[in-house]
């Protein structure tokens, strides 16, 4: 089974997300990457050394160079006439990308999978995570998204797979880039922290959310993250939401803040690693996923928590 993996990059670097999703296309036979953009060459390159790789496809088009999910599908489903799957990280642009090449395959498309069970056999979560659905599918050409936390990035360096240029589709004409405007984070990156510190509605105000978060996040190198509630409130931007609707991510070390623990949340961050709770509720179901619950005034055990780190 040959299968086609959507490489995601950004700034001439590939993302991790790349690499989670180069892990699962592993466990389906060889895999094969696709490096489209502007300018891609050093992509490329760096593409061709992960760990497995057997072939680099490098699309080099001005038309490709923003990922616009219209000219991007098109080239996909071309390469798919030598390809059994198509396997993308279920990032934003995964996701845009994955439907219309199964549309255009006539193909139902396979979501978000947490495992390769075999050639025609996965398992995704449903119900916000609550119960995990296994699906087999007998379509002969299979399109699937790969939730990057489920599984271990690929190496890397060690690979020495060939890179080959392929003719881009060009511009379908169905869609432009306006603009972008791109969050500058001083921390590390949600998704990919090892870190988190998130903090809920408990914390009363954006201004409370800075003075208590900020210190223990700066303190400990820490991504922070935030609840709907705290979002929804307008505490801090929608980047921080961490949740079925937001990022989800599975760090080192997770740190709840004034977080009940309602389903959409722990959607989000249930598989990090080690989860530390900080509530006054003792009955608050995030107590429930913790390996380290402190029932206890946020306002007084953070402040304590943070001087003495």
């Amino acid at each position: 089974m040959k299968t086609l993996v959507w490489v995601e990059h950004e700034g001439g670097a590939v993302k991790d997300a790349t690499l989670s999703a180069v892990t699962a296309a592993a466990k389906l036979g060889d895999v094969h990457l696709l490096v489209a953009g502007e300018s891609v060459g050093g992509v490329a390159e760096a593409a061709a050394k992960i760990a497995g790789v057997g072939k680099v496809h490098v699309a080099d088009d001005a038309a490709l160079g923003h990922a616009l999910a219209e000219n991007v599908a098109p080239l996909v489903g071309q390469l798919m006439a030598d390809h059994d799957a198509f396997v993308a990280p279920a990032t934003s642009n995964g996701k845009n990308i994955a439907p219309r090449v199964a549309a255009l395959l006539d193909v139902m498309q396979i979501s978000d999978i947490l495992s390769v069970e075999s050639e025609d056999t996965f398992t995704r979560p449903i119900y916000a995570g609550n119960a995990i659905a296994t699906v087999k599918s007998k379509d002969a050409k299979k399109v699937i998204t790969v939730r990057g936390t489920a599984f271990e990035k690929a190496a890397a360096e060690g690979g020495s797979g060939t890179v080959e240029a392929v003719a881009s589709t060009g511009d379908a004409g169905l869609s432009s880039f306006v603009g972008a405007e791109i969050a500058k984070l001083e921390r590390p990156e949600l998704t990919s922290a090892k870190v988190i510190v998130s903090g809920g509605r408990a914390l009363k105000d954006g201004e409370t959310f800075e003075q208590l978060i900020l210190p223990l996040a700066d303190k400990l190198g820490a991504a922070v993250g935030a609840s709907r509630a705290a979002v929804d409130a307008g505490y801090v931007p929608n980047d921080y939401q961490v949740g079925q609707t937001g990022k989800i991510v599975a760090p080192e070390v997770y740190i709840a803040v004034g977080i009940s623990g309602a389903i959409q949340h722990l959607a989000g961050m249930k598989d990090s690693k080690t989860i530390v709770a900080i509530n006054k509720d003792e009955d608050a179901p995030i107590f429930q996923v913790a390996d380290i619950g402190l029932v206890g005034d946020l306002f007084k055990v953070v402040p304590e928590l943070t001087k003495n780190l």
